[in-house]
């Protein structure tokens, strides 16, 4: 999933941990795009990804005129936030308790 971001461009790319920490998921994937194109192209390519490799239907929510789209696979939600709307709602400082196992800026 991570790849695939990365693929598409996506921008400081943070994988946390949070089974210990929460019940309705184990991981969040928080992932910037520079427009709302680049929003819609990331949640589309995460889409994809994991309906090829592993068969399992992602939920989307939001916009990306909003700039801030999710997509929910249960065990793994992606948040793929603009520049403006990641440092207003900042879920990195707000989810400080899990565990970051990978960056990517």
């Amino acid at each position: 999933m991570v790849n695939s971001l990365e693929d598409k461009k996506g921008e400081d790319i943070v994988l946390i941990d949070l089974k210990d920490i929460v019940s309705f998921t184990d991981y969040f994937i928080i992932c910037t795009g520079t427009s709302d194109r680049m929003l819609d192209a990331l949640a589309k390519a995460t889409v994809e990804d994991i309906r090829s490799k592993y068969k399992k239907k992602g939920k989307q929510q939001g916009f990306s005129r909003d700039g801030w789209v999710i997509v929910d696979f249960g065990d793994v939600v992606v948040h793929l936030f603009s520049t403006d709307q990641r440092d207003f709602y900042n879920l990195e400082e707000l989810w400080e308790d899990g565990k970051v196992l990978l960056r990517v800026q």
